[in-house]
Protein backbone atom coordinates (compact mmCIF):
# COMPACT_ATOMS: atom_id res chain seq x y z
CA UNK A 1 0.00 0.00 0.00
CA UNK A 2 1.91 3.08 -1.20
CA UNK A 3 5.44 0.98 -0.92
CA UNK A 4 7.43 0.55 -4.17
CA UNK A 5 10.97 -1.30 -4.84
CA UNK A 6 12.41 2.00 -5.51
CA UNK A 7 11.57 2.78 -1.88
CA UNK A 8 13.36 0.33 -0.05
CA UNK A 9 16.93 1.39 -1.45
CA UNK A 10 19.20 0.69 2.31
CA UNK A 11 21.70 0.35 3.71
CA UNK A 12 22.54 -2.64 6.25
CA UNK A 13 24.57 -2.20 7.67
CA UNK A 14 24.46 1.16 8.14
CA UNK A 15 24.84 -1.00 10.79
CA UNK A 16 27.33 -0.04 8.46
CA UNK A 17 27.76 3.05 7.15
CA UNK A 18 29.94 4.60 9.47
CA UNK A 19 32.70 2.62 8.96
CA UNK A 20 32.91 3.87 5.63
CA UNK A 21 34.00 7.84 6.70
CA UNK A 22 36.27 6.41 9.44
CA UNK A 23 38.81 9.21 9.80
CA UNK A 24 42.02 8.56 6.96
CA UNK A 25 44.76 6.00 7.97
CA UNK A 26 47.82 7.66 8.94
CA UNK A 27 50.82 7.35 6.46
CA UNK A 28 52.50 4.50 6.06
CA UNK A 29 53.92 1.51 4.23
CA UNK A 30 50.44 -0.63 2.70
CA UNK A 31 50.81 -3.84 2.08
CA UNK A 32 51.85 -4.54 -1.38
CA UNK A 33 48.56 -4.89 -4.03
CA UNK A 34 47.70 -8.04 -4.96
CA UNK A 35 44.80 -9.97 -6.89
CA UNK A 36 41.52 -10.89 -5.20
CA UNK A 37 41.72 -14.66 -3.41
CA UNK A 38 40.24 -17.37 -5.58
CA UNK A 39 37.98 -20.18 -4.07
CA UNK A 40 38.87 -23.81 -4.78
CA UNK A 41 36.46 -23.40 -7.49
CA UNK A 42 38.02 -20.52 -9.61
CA UNK A 43 36.01 -18.20 -8.40
CA UNK A 44 36.90 -14.67 -7.30
CA UNK A 45 36.17 -13.45 -4.01
CA UNK A 46 37.15 -10.23 -2.22
CA UNK A 47 39.59 -8.76 -0.38
CA UNK A 48 38.86 -6.34 2.37
CA UNK A 49 42.79 -5.28 3.25
CA UNK A 50 43.78 -1.77 2.47
CA UNK A 51 46.28 -2.14 -0.06
CA UNK A 52 48.73 -0.04 -1.97
CA UNK A 53 46.73 0.30 -5.61
CA UNK A 54 46.93 -1.77 -8.86
CA UNK A 55 49.63 -1.32 -10.97
CA UNK A 56 48.89 1.35 -13.63
CA UNK A 57 45.58 2.26 -12.38
CA UNK A 58 43.09 4.20 -14.93
CA UNK A 59 43.50 7.59 -14.11
CA UNK A 60 39.91 8.90 -12.02
CA UNK A 61 38.48 12.44 -13.47
CA UNK A 62 36.64 14.02 -10.43
CA UNK A 63 32.88 14.28 -10.60
CA UNK A 64 31.99 18.55 -11.43
CA UNK A 65 28.46 17.49 -10.46
CA UNK A 66 26.93 19.22 -7.79
CA UNK A 67 23.83 16.80 -6.25
CA UNK A 68 20.96 18.30 -4.59
CA UNK A 69 18.45 16.29 -3.35
CA UNK A 70 14.76 17.59 -2.28
CA UNK A 71 12.59 16.05 -0.72
CA UNK A 72 9.20 15.34 -1.67
CA UNK A 73 6.86 13.56 0.92
CA UNK A 74 4.71 10.67 -0.29
CA UNK A 75 1.51 9.75 1.36
CA UNK A 76 2.21 5.72 2.13
CA UNK A 77 -0.34 3.66 3.47
CA UNK A 78 0.49 1.28 5.54
CA UNK A 79 -2.61 -2.28 6.88
CA UNK A 80 -2.24 -2.55 10.90
CA UNK A 81 -2.22 -5.04 11.45
CA UNK A 82 0.32 -6.09 8.48
CA UNK A 83 0.51 -9.46 6.90
CA UNK A 84 1.25 -12.36 8.69
CA UNK A 85 4.84 -14.02 8.44
CA UNK A 86 5.49 -16.11 5.25
CA UNK A 87 6.41 -19.20 7.36
CA UNK A 88 6.91 -21.61 4.08
CA UNK A 89 9.63 -23.82 4.70
CA UNK A 90 11.59 -26.77 2.71
CA UNK A 91 13.90 -29.53 3.62
CA UNK A 92 16.87 -28.70 2.31
CA UNK A 93 18.13 -30.92 -0.58
CA UNK A 94 21.49 -32.85 -0.07
CA UNK A 95 25.15 -30.48 -1.48
CA UNK A 96 25.84 -32.06 -5.47
CA UNK A 97 29.19 -34.12 -4.06
CA UNK A 98 31.04 -31.87 -6.50
CA UNK A 99 31.52 -28.92 -4.43
CA UNK A 100 32.02 -26.67 -7.35
CA UNK A 101 28.61 -28.02 -9.08
CA UNK A 102 25.77 -25.69 -9.23
CA UNK A 103 23.04 -27.19 -7.23
CA UNK A 104 20.13 -25.41 -8.99
CA UNK A 105 21.21 -24.69 -12.26
CA UNK A 106 17.83 -23.40 -13.44
CA UNK A 107 17.82 -21.16 -11.06
CA UNK A 108 21.41 -19.32 -10.43
CA UNK A 109 24.06 -19.06 -13.57
CA UNK A 110 27.56 -17.58 -11.83
CA UNK A 111 28.65 -14.73 -13.10
CA UNK A 112 31.85 -12.62 -12.01
CA UNK A 113 30.78 -9.55 -9.45
CA UNK A 114 32.61 -6.76 -10.79
CA UNK A 115 36.14 -5.39 -8.68
CA UNK A 116 35.35 -3.95 -5.38
CA UNK A 117 37.67 -0.93 -4.52
CA UNK A 118 37.72 1.03 -0.82
CA UNK A 119 35.80 4.73 -1.55
CA UNK A 120 38.22 7.09 -1.69
CA UNK A 121 38.63 8.65 2.16
CA UNK A 122 35.80 10.95 2.60
CA UNK A 123 33.31 9.82 -0.02
CA UNK A 124 29.88 9.52 1.30
CA UNK A 125 28.02 6.65 1.53
CA UNK A 126 25.51 6.11 -1.29
CA UNK A 127 24.13 9.12 -1.12
CA UNK A 128 20.96 8.39 1.13
CA UNK A 129 19.93 5.30 1.47
CA UNK A 130 16.38 4.85 1.83
CA UNK A 131 15.55 6.78 -1.40
CA UNK A 132 14.30 7.52 -5.03
CA UNK A 133 16.66 7.90 -7.36
CA UNK A 134 14.57 9.08 -10.10
CA UNK A 135 16.61 11.16 -13.39
CA UNK A 136 17.39 15.04 -12.62
CA UNK A 137 14.86 17.22 -12.70
CA UNK A 138 16.78 20.59 -13.06
CA UNK A 139 19.89 20.48 -14.36
CA UNK A 140 22.49 23.26 -14.60
CA UNK A 141 25.19 22.85 -16.78
CA UNK A 142 29.02 24.07 -16.70
CA UNK A 143 30.75 25.72 -19.39
CA UNK A 144 33.17 28.55 -19.47
CA UNK A 145 32.54 31.94 -19.26
CA UNK A 146 33.19 35.30 -20.62
CA UNK A 147 36.86 36.67 -19.98
CA UNK A 148 37.87 33.18 -19.10
CA UNK A 149 36.24 32.97 -16.13
CA UNK A 150 36.43 29.34 -14.72
CA UNK A 151 34.29 25.84 -15.99
CA UNK A 152 31.33 26.01 -13.40
CA UNK A 153 30.04 22.96 -11.91
CA UNK A 154 27.46 20.99 -13.32
CA UNK A 155 24.02 20.64 -11.15
CA UNK A 156 21.86 18.43 -10.72
CA UNK A 157 18.43 18.56 -8.39
CA UNK A 158 16.49 15.34 -8.00
CA UNK A 159 13.38 14.60 -5.86
CA UNK A 160 14.15 12.63 -3.06
CA UNK A 161 10.32 10.31 -1.70
CA UNK A 162 10.26 10.73 1.85
CA UNK A 163 7.44 8.73 2.86
CA UNK A 164 4.61 10.02 5.39
CA UNK A 165 3.60 6.96 7.13
CA UNK A 166 -0.45 6.47 7.32
CA UNK A 167 -1.75 3.69 9.69
CA UNK A 168 -4.76 1.97 7.76
CA UNK A 169 -7.17 -1.23 8.80
CA UNK A 170 -5.33 -4.05 7.75
CA UNK A 171 -5.83 -7.87 8.05
CA UNK A 172 -6.55 -10.18 11.43
CA UNK A 173 -4.48 -9.26 14.49
CA UNK A 174 -1.68 -11.99 15.40
CA UNK A 175 -2.95 -14.13 18.32
CA UNK A 176 -2.49 -12.48 21.35
CA UNK A 177 0.31 -14.03 23.81
CA UNK A 178 -0.93 -14.55 27.36
CA UNK A 179 0.86 -11.73 29.39
CA UNK A 180 3.40 -12.92 31.57
CA UNK A 181 2.51 -12.53 35.17
CA UNK A 182 4.65 -9.87 37.31
CA UNK A 183 7.70 -11.35 38.86
CA UNK A 184 9.80 -8.38 40.06
CA UNK A 185 12.72 -9.60 41.86
CA UNK A 186 14.50 -7.94 44.77
CA UNK A 187 16.82 -5.22 44.60
CA UNK A 188 20.47 -7.07 45.35
CA UNK A 189 23.93 -6.03 45.59
CA UNK A 190 26.28 -6.59 42.60
CA UNK A 191 29.60 -4.78 43.10
CA UNK A 192 32.57 -4.74 40.71
CA UNK A 193 34.80 -7.27 40.41
CA UNK A 194 38.57 -6.70 41.23
CA UNK A 195 40.29 -6.27 37.27
CA UNK A 196 41.60 -9.17 35.50
CA UNK A 197 44.82 -9.71 33.71
CA UNK A 198 44.93 -7.56 30.74
CA UNK A 199 44.80 -9.78 27.49
CA UNK A 200 47.71 -9.89 24.90
CA UNK A 201 47.10 -9.84 21.18
CA UNK A 202 49.55 -11.48 19.31
CA UNK A 203 48.66 -11.79 15.93
CA UNK A 204 45.21 -11.11 14.35
CA UNK A 205 44.42 -13.08 10.60
CA UNK A 206 41.87 -13.78 8.39
CA UNK A 207 40.79 -16.81 7.57
CA UNK A 208 38.09 -17.40 5.35
CA UNK A 209 35.44 -15.58 3.15
CA UNK A 210 32.19 -16.88 4.88
CA UNK A 211 29.21 -15.55 2.47
CA UNK A 212 29.44 -14.45 -1.06
CA UNK A 213 30.64 -14.94 -4.37
CA UNK A 214 34.53 -16.36 -4.10
CA UNK A 215 33.74 -17.91 -1.02
CA UNK A 216 34.18 -21.33 0.40
CA UNK A 217 30.51 -21.80 1.22
CA UNK A 218 29.29 -20.27 -2.47
CA UNK A 219 26.35 -19.18 -0.39
CA UNK A 220 25.41 -16.88 -3.97
CA UNK A 221 25.10 -19.83 -6.09
CA UNK A 222 23.90 -22.32 -3.35
CA UNK A 223 21.24 -20.00 -1.29
CA UNK A 224 20.71 -17.08 -3.39
CA UNK A 225 23.01 -14.86 -0.39
CA UNK A 226 25.13 -13.18 -2.98
CA UNK A 227 25.75 -10.08 -0.41
CA UNK A 228 24.95 -9.64 3.66
CA UNK A 229 26.80 -8.98 6.86
CA UNK A 230 26.89 -9.48 10.52
CA UNK A 231 26.81 -13.34 11.10
CA UNK A 232 26.24 -13.65 14.80
CA UNK A 233 26.84 -16.91 16.44
CA UNK A 234 25.81 -19.54 19.06
CA UNK A 235 25.59 -22.92 20.27
CA UNK A 236 21.58 -23.90 19.30
CA UNK A 237 22.44 -27.55 19.97
CA UNK A 238 25.85 -29.77 21.14
CA UNK A 239 27.76 -29.86 17.41
CA UNK A 240 26.27 -27.19 15.58
CA UNK A 241 26.35 -23.66 15.29
CA UNK A 242 23.66 -20.96 14.41
CA UNK A 243 24.78 -18.33 11.91
CA UNK A 244 22.04 -15.43 11.61
CA UNK A 245 22.77 -12.89 8.71
CA UNK A 246 21.87 -8.96 8.59
CA UNK A 247 20.03 -7.79 5.40
CA UNK A 248 20.71 -10.31 2.48
CA UNK A 249 20.52 -10.12 -1.35
CA UNK A 250 20.14 -12.21 -4.03
CA UNK A 251 20.69 -12.37 -7.65
CA UNK A 252 20.88 -9.16 -9.23
CA UNK A 253 23.17 -7.82 -6.38
CA UNK A 254 26.60 -6.10 -6.80
CA UNK A 255 28.54 -4.86 -4.46
CA UNK A 256 29.82 -1.84 -3.08
CA UNK A 257 27.09 -1.66 -0.33
CA UNK A 258 23.89 -3.61 0.46
CA UNK A 259 21.39 -3.56 -2.02
CA UNK A 260 17.80 -2.60 -3.06
CA UNK A 261 14.53 -3.66 -3.05
CA UNK A 262 14.50 -5.31 -6.25
CA UNK A 263 17.57 -7.56 -5.40
CA UNK A 264 15.94 -10.43 -3.37
CA UNK A 265 16.30 -8.56 -0.13
CA UNK A 266 15.50 -10.53 2.99
CA UNK A 267 15.80 -8.51 6.43
CA UNK A 268 18.08 -11.56 8.07
CA UNK A 269 18.86 -15.02 7.05
CA UNK A 270 20.02 -18.23 8.99
CA UNK A 271 22.92 -20.94 8.10
CA UNK A 272 24.06 -23.32 10.53
CA UNK A 273 28.15 -24.58 10.54
CA UNK A 274 29.09 -27.77 12.21
CA UNK A 275 32.62 -27.82 11.60
CA UNK A 276 35.09 -27.35 14.53
CA UNK A 277 38.81 -27.16 12.95
CA UNK A 278 38.07 -22.98 12.80
CA UNK A 279 41.50 -22.57 11.96
CA UNK A 280 40.65 -23.93 8.16
CA UNK A 281 37.50 -21.25 8.15
CA UNK A 282 33.75 -20.97 8.83
CA UNK A 283 31.96 -23.74 6.79
CA UNK A 284 27.83 -23.55 6.12
CA UNK A 285 26.20 -26.68 6.33
CA UNK A 286 22.99 -25.37 4.91
CA UNK A 287 20.36 -21.96 5.08
CA UNK A 288 17.03 -22.39 6.21
CA UNK A 289 15.09 -22.12 3.21
CA UNK A 290 11.34 -21.68 1.79
CA UNK A 291 12.34 -22.54 -1.86
CA UNK A 292 14.64 -24.31 -3.42
CA UNK A 293 18.37 -22.72 -2.90
CA UNK A 294 16.86 -19.94 -1.44
CA UNK A 295 17.87 -18.66 2.46
CA UNK A 296 14.32 -17.33 3.65
CA UNK A 297 13.49 -14.27 6.01
CA UNK A 298 13.21 -15.53 9.52
CA UNK A 299 12.35 -12.05 11.06
CA UNK A 300 9.91 -10.47 9.49
CA UNK A 301 10.05 -6.64 8.77
CA UNK A 302 7.68 -4.27 6.78
CA UNK A 303 10.16 -2.45 4.71
CA UNK A 304 8.57 0.96 4.84
CA UNK A 305 10.82 3.66 5.54
CA UNK A 306 9.93 6.24 8.44
CA UNK A 307 7.63 3.23 9.73
CA UNK A 308 10.01 0.02 9.85
CA UNK A 309 12.39 -0.34 7.25
CA UNK A 310 13.71 -3.43 8.17
CA UNK A 311 14.72 -5.73 11.41
CA UNK A 312 17.66 -6.68 12.37
CA UNK A 313 19.08 -9.80 14.88
CA UNK A 314 21.61 -8.25 17.16
CA UNK A 315 22.35 -12.07 19.09
CA UNK A 316 21.33 -15.29 19.67
CA UNK A 317 21.30 -18.05 22.65
CA UNK A 318 19.91 -21.03 23.66
CA UNK A 319 18.18 -22.09 26.75
CA UNK A 320 17.30 -25.83 26.67
CA UNK A 321 15.90 -27.06 23.08
CA UNK A 322 14.34 -23.20 22.58
CA UNK A 323 16.03 -20.46 20.65
CA UNK A 324 16.28 -16.60 21.42
CA UNK A 325 17.04 -13.80 18.96
CA UNK A 326 17.38 -10.34 20.46
CA UNK A 327 16.31 -8.11 17.69
CA UNK A 328 16.06 -3.82 16.54
CA UNK A 329 12.84 -2.52 14.38
CA UNK A 330 14.84 -0.31 12.59
CA UNK A 331 12.27 3.09 11.39
CA UNK A 332 14.75 4.68 9.39
CA UNK A 333 18.57 4.86 8.68
CA UNK A 334 20.10 8.23 9.13
CA UNK A 335 22.21 10.58 6.54
CA UNK A 336 24.53 10.59 9.31
CA UNK A 337 27.31 8.24 9.20
CA UNK A 338 26.39 5.47 12.25
CA UNK A 339 23.08 7.08 12.94
CA UNK A 340 19.94 5.42 12.79
CA UNK A 341 16.84 5.33 14.73
CA UNK A 342 14.31 2.11 16.14
CA UNK A 343 11.26 1.78 17.18
CA UNK A 344 12.16 -0.97 19.61
CA UNK A 345 14.60 -3.43 20.44
CA UNK A 346 12.31 -6.86 21.64
CA UNK A 347 12.75 -10.48 21.61
CA UNK A 348 12.15 -13.50 18.98
CA UNK A 349 12.12 -17.34 20.50
CA UNK A 350 11.82 -20.31 17.95
CA UNK A 351 10.85 -24.10 19.04
CA UNK A 352 12.15 -26.01 15.38
CA UNK A 353 15.92 -25.11 15.83
CA UNK A 354 15.49 -22.04 13.74
CA UNK A 355 13.50 -22.84 11.00
CA UNK A 356 10.09 -20.28 12.04
CA UNK A 357 10.49 -17.60 14.57
CA UNK A 358 8.13 -15.67 16.60
CA UNK A 359 8.23 -11.88 18.21
CA UNK A 360 7.46 -11.62 21.68
CA UNK A 361 4.30 -9.18 22.25
CA UNK A 362 6.12 -8.41 25.87
CA UNK A 363 9.26 -8.78 25.87
CA UNK A 364 9.90 -5.41 24.04
CA UNK A 365 12.26 -2.28 25.06
CA UNK A 366 10.11 0.36 23.05
CA UNK A 367 12.15 3.68 21.70
CA UNK A 368 10.23 6.08 23.39
CA UNK A 369 11.41 10.07 22.45
CA UNK A 370 14.70 8.19 21.06
CA UNK A 371 15.76 7.52 24.79
CA UNK A 372 15.51 3.59 24.84
CA UNK A 373 19.08 2.31 26.75
CA UNK A 374 18.19 -1.66 25.00
CA UNK A 375 17.65 -0.87 21.68
CA UNK A 376 20.57 -3.19 20.43
CA UNK A 377 21.39 -6.17 22.84
CA UNK A 378 24.11 -8.56 23.08
CA UNK A 379 22.21 -11.33 25.41
CA UNK A 380 24.36 -14.53 27.38
CA UNK A 381 23.27 -17.36 29.48
CA UNK A 382 25.54 -18.03 32.27
CA UNK A 383 24.78 -19.42 35.84
CA UNK A 384 20.85 -18.85 36.77
CA UNK A 385 20.54 -15.68 34.81
CA UNK A 386 20.29 -14.39 31.11
CA UNK A 387 22.80 -11.16 30.82
CA UNK A 388 21.84 -8.11 28.73
CA UNK A 389 24.36 -6.21 27.52
CA UNK A 390 22.62 -2.92 25.52
CA UNK A 391 23.04 0.16 23.55
CA UNK A 392 21.22 2.73 22.39
CA UNK A 393 19.83 2.95 18.53
CA UNK A 394 23.05 4.24 16.77
CA UNK A 395 26.44 3.90 16.75
CA UNK A 396 27.20 6.53 19.93
CA UNK A 397 25.92 5.14 22.86
CA UNK A 398 27.33 3.76 26.52
CA UNK A 399 26.50 -0.04 27.08
CA UNK A 400 23.75 -0.56 29.97
CA UNK A 401 23.50 -4.25 31.84
CA UNK A 402 20.77 -5.95 32.93
CA UNK A 403 20.05 -9.58 33.89
CA UNK A 404 16.59 -12.41 34.07
CA UNK A 405 16.38 -15.45 35.58
CA UNK A 406 17.23 -18.27 32.79
CA UNK A 407 13.10 -19.58 33.06
CA UNK A 408 12.22 -15.79 32.68
CA UNK A 409 13.50 -14.43 29.89
CA UNK A 410 10.45 -13.53 27.97
CA UNK A 411 8.96 -11.64 30.92
CA UNK A 412 9.82 -8.05 31.28
CA UNK A 413 8.81 -7.41 34.78
CA UNK A 414 11.28 -9.81 35.72
CA UNK A 415 14.70 -8.38 34.72
CA UNK A 416 16.84 -6.20 36.50
CA UNK A 417 18.78 -3.19 35.97
CA UNK A 418 22.61 -2.94 37.17
CA UNK A 419 22.37 0.83 38.66
CA UNK A 420 25.11 1.81 41.06
CA UNK A 421 26.49 -0.86 42.12
CA UNK A 422 23.07 -2.78 42.38
CA UNK A 423 20.42 -5.04 40.81
CA UNK A 424 17.42 -2.93 40.54
CA UNK A 425 13.92 -4.41 39.42
CA UNK A 426 12.69 -3.26 36.13
CA UNK A 427 10.17 -0.47 37.44
CA UNK A 428 8.93 2.72 35.76
CA UNK A 429 12.18 4.03 33.72
CA UNK A 430 14.91 2.17 35.93
CA UNK A 431 16.14 0.68 32.17
CA UNK A 432 16.85 4.79 31.33
CA UNK A 433 18.99 4.86 34.53
CA UNK A 434 21.18 2.00 33.87
CA UNK A 435 24.85 2.80 35.08
CA UNK A 436 27.33 2.82 31.61
CA UNK A 437 29.53 -0.39 32.03
CA UNK A 438 32.57 0.86 30.46
CA UNK A 439 33.92 4.52 28.93
CA UNK A 440 33.31 5.42 25.73
CA UNK A 441 31.21 4.22 23.14
CA UNK A 442 30.29 1.02 21.69
CA UNK A 443 28.68 -0.54 18.64
CA UNK A 444 27.54 -4.22 17.46
CA UNK A 445 28.43 -5.82 20.76
CA UNK A 446 28.96 -9.39 21.30
CA UNK A 447 29.54 -10.57 24.41
CA UNK A 448 30.07 -14.08 25.96
CA UNK A 449 31.39 -16.24 28.84
CA UNK A 450 34.47 -18.35 28.39
CA UNK A 451 34.35 -21.53 30.59
CA UNK A 452 37.74 -22.25 29.84
CA UNK A 453 39.09 -18.93 31.45
CA UNK A 454 36.43 -18.35 34.06
CA UNK A 455 35.89 -14.64 32.22
CA UNK A 456 33.81 -12.45 30.14
CA UNK A 457 34.93 -11.67 26.63
CA UNK A 458 33.47 -8.61 24.88
CA UNK A 459 33.70 -7.23 21.21
CA UNK A 460 32.37 -4.18 19.65
CA UNK A 461 33.07 -1.40 17.55
CA UNK A 462 35.09 1.63 18.90
CA UNK A 463 34.71 4.04 16.29
CA UNK A 464 36.76 6.41 18.51
CA UNK A 465 39.60 4.05 18.54
CA UNK A 466 39.01 3.27 14.83
CA UNK A 467 39.69 -0.16 16.23
CA UNK A 468 36.82 -4.02 16.95
CA UNK A 469 38.33 -4.37 20.28
CA UNK A 470 38.16 -6.85 22.94
CA UNK A 471 37.67 -6.19 26.65
CA UNK A 472 37.49 -9.22 29.59
CA UNK A 473 35.75 -8.95 32.80
CA UNK A 474 35.64 -11.53 35.79
CA UNK A 475 31.86 -10.80 35.90
CA UNK A 476 29.15 -8.91 33.74
CA UNK A 477 28.99 -6.15 35.68
CA UNK A 478 33.28 -5.60 35.27
CA UNK A 479 35.44 -4.08 36.65
CA UNK A 480 36.41 -4.49 32.56
CA UNK A 481 39.75 -4.56 31.50
CA UNK A 482 40.72 -1.20 29.07
CA UNK A 483 40.10 -2.30 25.24
CA UNK A 484 42.58 -4.21 23.25
CA UNK A 485 42.74 -3.54 19.80
CA UNK A 486 41.52 -6.53 17.50
CA UNK A 487 41.36 -5.09 14.14
CA UNK A 488 42.46 -1.93 12.99
CA UNK A 489 39.77 -0.13 10.26
CA UNK A 490 42.78 1.95 8.86
CA UNK A 491 43.81 -1.49 8.15
CA UNK A 492 39.98 -2.90 7.05
CA UNK A 493 38.90 0.57 6.34
CA UNK A 494 35.01 -0.66 5.60
CA UNK A 495 35.13 -3.38 8.63
CA UNK A 496 32.41 -3.04 10.80
CA UNK A 497 30.81 -5.92 13.45
CA UNK A 498 32.63 -8.58 15.56
CA UNK A 499 30.55 -11.20 16.76
CA UNK A 500 32.37 -13.64 18.69
CA UNK A 501 32.11 -17.54 18.02
CA UNK A 502 30.89 -20.07 20.42
CA UNK A 503 33.81 -22.40 20.36
CA UNK A 504 36.55 -19.70 20.90
CA UNK A 505 38.69 -20.19 24.11
CA UNK A 506 40.64 -17.77 25.94
CA UNK A 507 43.70 -18.25 23.41
CA UNK A 508 42.16 -18.61 20.06
CA UNK A 509 39.24 -16.08 19.63
CA UNK A 510 37.41 -16.20 16.79
CA UNK A 511 35.38 -13.52 15.08
CA UNK A 512 33.07 -12.59 12.27
CA UNK A 513 34.10 -9.55 10.26
CA UNK A 514 31.69 -7.65 7.88
CA UNK A 515 33.10 -5.07 4.76
CA UNK A 516 31.01 -2.82 4.02
CA UNK A 517 32.58 -2.69 0.52
CA UNK A 518 32.11 -5.72 -0.49
CA UNK A 519 29.29 -6.52 2.00
CA UNK A 520 30.12 -9.86 3.08
CA UNK A 521 31.23 -11.60 6.13
CA UNK A 522 34.31 -12.75 6.94
CA UNK A 523 36.23 -15.28 9.94
CA UNK A 524 39.30 -13.83 11.90
CA UNK A 525 41.29 -15.32 14.08
CA UNK A 526 42.96 -13.55 17.03
CA UNK A 527 46.25 -15.18 19.44
CA UNK A 528 45.49 -13.94 22.50
CA UNK A 529 48.18 -14.21 25.38
CA UNK A 530 47.21 -12.72 29.11
CA UNK A 531 49.67 -10.55 31.00
CA UNK A 532 50.79 -11.82 34.01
Amino acid sequence: MGFRTTDALILSGVLTVGAILLPAAPAGALPEWQPPPVNSCGETGFDPLRRQTAPEPAPQQPDPTIRIQIPVPEITQVPIPGPPPDTTRIEPEALPEDPCAAPCPDIRDNPKPPPVTTPPEGTPAESDPTTDAPAPTTTAPGGSGSGGLPKLPRIEITPETEPIPIPVPGGEPPEPQPMPAPDVQPPAAAPTAPPVALPRVDSVDLVNQITGHGSVNRTDIRWGVDGTDLGLMWENQPGQVAVVFGDTFGKGWEPIGAGTGDQDWRSNTIAYSSNHDLAEGLVLDNFVQDTRCHATEILDSRKIRNFEITTIPTSGFAIGERQYLSYMSVNRWSRIPGMWWTNQGGLAWSDDNGRTWTKSQWARWDNLFGLGRFQVAAMAPQGDYVYMFGTPNGRMGVIGLARVPRAQVLNKTAYQYWINGGWTAADGANELLATPLVSGTASELSVRYDPDSGQWQMVYLDLQRHQIVLRTAAEPQGTWTEPVGLLDTDDYPTAYGGFIHPWSTAKDLYFTMSAWNSYNVYLMHATLNRED
